[in-house]
């Protein structure tokens, strides 16, 4: 045995004899390339999720489209003789068909209409918020008087249109508010006499993200951005699929001017008989355009999923005629066109006017979502030969079904493997135990074939009546143990995303889900927290992290895996403790020149895996950050109890 052999035996002794337990990180072989589209978000409109929630629009039903005109609206009025009003109906065809005829009838008039908004109108005290309505005089002269009422019917905002022409016109106003209130209304007074229509009666923040008007809401998408995503999906999801294929999401009717947009029921309506939402419907403000600008602002790839011809099979099952599925094909090349064509084409010219003549640079396109069986397969075959024909460049996204095994998940990797897309999504909602159990899923997947799209996961643990409750720490743990195995394999694993991303505390349907807001607030889960110590240490290549030889998957509750950045020189370390014990642990680098000094610690932990975020107690689960002494290429430390902890090394 050489003297440098003895040492290391030596060395290894004593930590062993010292109750440590030696953990190897082979720093000088970097063994996979990870994608920058690693970790990534998943953005469906559910939990009002869009309308609600990040469309910042503060105006339920502005525009009187919902199948109930005045579903959202009421009016006050002390007798029929002094106004009234009538929803009319254009029934041309058009997006924007129904309006609100207003007649007051006496001089002294003083006709309300009042919006109680997404669950309440919030707004904050000393800030800005932008009016505008579409409106055109019949006869007389009405003027509109506007007010933010409180929870207690109190006013703390007013504002004023004073006239309105005979042509159908924009009328814009902006007020500050003198109160915070988390459940206000908004109110419409109509004085005056004579006879007005209106239409898109809307209401948002002047503080939006980047400040664009009528944007989308910046407290919410600055905790996305925080995750640094490398790519974002959209719309879903579900609803892509539709309960039916007329209720498919259709992204050309969510381009171009907004009131041209046509609004539809949105799928989670009515989806679930425990959670009713009649009142939840699709305006598209946000629409495809906002989509692909939102994933620009954060430096994300854009990744939008198409209705590949067949609706939700859990609903109607209903598919279009293979030799009628040209229109769907379509689609797809137009969306390529409008994210990728010249402004001389028909629509690139629709961007350009939009405001972005600057393409998108759309690489990845998915075709369907939780689809199975031959219906799926050969549609999903027509859509990628038409596709890849056009264009070459294009990563296609096929699906794997519903479930992460069984029938419909072994036939579609089956059959996919012929047709060898770029990536094949696999969705896991499963209990936590289920993702301590496959942290080594891709450790015997074929290295060769279609890559993997993790498009949908999260641990569903116990739920207790708390919105929030299911996102606890057992679940965002198990989810931490699973990702070192997505991470261990990234040669394979390409694409991952938590699902969903977003849910209103007052309008939910579904949960567990990764960001909890309501009108006023956001929340981050410890799911959230677990994702954002991944994607933010994403690093560009793997490294191998070993104890006795062997990968660290749950050996004495320890899971444990490792990158490194070529970029910001570092080496970056994550271990998932599940047991009920601290472990003490040595972390040895071997291969890399000779490193001393602090190593950062970033830990989360806690001894109650119930234990979860709300809205009103934010600090349950938070990221504690500390330092330790990295001597000689070692770093001893010791890792807490049910605990999630990325160590970060400076190499030289």
């Amino acid at each position: 045995m050489s003297k440098n052999c003895f040492t290391v035996f030596l060395l290894f002794s004593v930590l062993i004899a010292r109750g440590q337990r030696v953990l190897t990180v082979q720093a000088d072989e970097k063994k996979f390339e990870i994608s920058p589209t690693m970790w990534g978000v998943f953005f469906e409109d559910i939990n009002f999720a869009a309308d609600g929630g990040l469309y910042a629009e503060m105006i339920k039903n502005r525009s009187f489209e919902f199948p109930t005109p005045m579903m959202g609206w009421h009016e006050v009025r002390s007798s029929y003789q002094k106004g009234r009003y009538v929803v009319v109906n254009r029934s041309d065809g058009s997006a924007n068909e129904k309006y609100l005829d207003i007649i007051i009838n006496r001089a002294d008039g003083d006709y309300k209409i009042i919006n109680d908004g997404f669950r309440g109108i919030a707004v904050r005290k000393n800030e800005k918020y932008a009016f505008s309505i579409l409106a055109q005089s019949i006869k007389g002269d009405i003027k509109l008087k506007l007010n933010v009422l409180n929870a207690r019917g109190q006013i703390i905002a007013e504002a004023k249109v004073p006239a309105f022409q005979k042509e159908w016109q924009s009328y814009k106003t902006s007020f500050i508010t003198s109160d915070t209130t988390q459940n206000g209304r908004f109110q419409l007074t109509f004085e005056g006499s004579g006879e007005i229509n209106i239409d898109m009666v809307s209401l948002f923040p002047y503080d939006t993200w980047k400040g664009r008007p009528g944007g989308l809401r910046k407290d919410i998408v600055e905790k996305i951005a925080a995750l640094k995503p490398g790519f974002i999906r959209f719309p879903g999801g579900c609803i892509v699929e539709g309960k039916d294929l007329a209720n498919r999401y259709q992204w050309k009717n969510t381009v171009g001017n907004t009131v041209d947009r046509r609004l539809i029921m949105n799928r989670w309506n009515k989806e679930f008989t425990n959670r009713p939402a009649p009142d939840y419907y699709q305006s598209f403000g946000l629409g495809f355009f906002e989509y692909f600008l939102l994933a620009e602002d954060l430096g994300a790839a854009p990744l939008p999923i198409l209705n590949c011809g067949m609706a939700c099979q859990f609903n109607s099952g209903e598919v279009v005629a293979l030799g009628e599925l040209d229109p769907y094909i379509q689609d797809a090349l137009d969306l390529i066109e409008f994210a990728n064509g010249d402004i001389s084409t028909k629509w690139g010219s629709l961007r350009n006017q939009m405001g972005h003549p600057v393409k998108f640079n759309l690489q990845y396109l998915g075709i369907g979502n939780e689809q199975w069986e031959p219906q799926y397969i050969e549609r999903y075959a027509i859509f990628e030969k038409t596709l890849l024909t056009k264009y070459p460049y294009l990563k296609i996204v096929s699906g794997a079904g519903p479930y992460p095994q069984g029938d419909y998940f072994d036939y579609a990797w089956k059959e996919l493997r012929k047709l060898n897309p770029s990536l094949i999504d696999e969705h896991y909602y499963k209990p936590p135990a289920w993702f301590f159990e496959n942290v080594n899923r891709y450790d015997n997947y074929p290295r060769k074939g279609p890559k993997v799209f993790a498009g949908e996961y999260a641990a569903h643990s116990k739920e207790g009546a708390v919105p929030e409750s299911r996102n606890n720490w057992e679940s965002a743990l198990a989810e931490a143990a699973f990702m070192t195995g997505l991470e261990r394999n990234a040669d394979i694993v390409r694409m991952c995303s938590y699902a969903p991303l977003l849910a209103h505390v007052d309008a939910w349907q579904w949960r567990p889900d990764l960001i909890w807001f309501d009108n006023l607030k956001t929340m981050t889960t410890p799911n959230y927290l677990v994702q954002k110590m991944y994607s933010t240490n994403r690093g560009t290549h793997t490294l191998s992290i070993t104890e006795d030889g062997k990968n660290i998957s749950g050996q004495n509750g320890l899971f444990s895996s490792a990158v490194a950045d070529t970029i910001e020189k570092t080496i970056i370390i994550k271990i998932v403790n599940n047991s009920s014990k601290t472990q003490i642990l040595s972390v040895q680098l071997k291969g890399s020149p000779e490193t001393s000094g602090e190593m950062q610690w970033q830990t989360i932990a806690s001894d109650d895996l119930s234990a979860f975020n709300q809205l009103n107690e934010l600090d349950k689960i938070i990221v504690h950050t500390s330092f330790k002494k990295i001597v000689k290429n070692i770093c001893d430390w010791s890792v807490p109890a049910y605990s999630f902890t990325i160590g970060k090394i400076a190499t030289k």
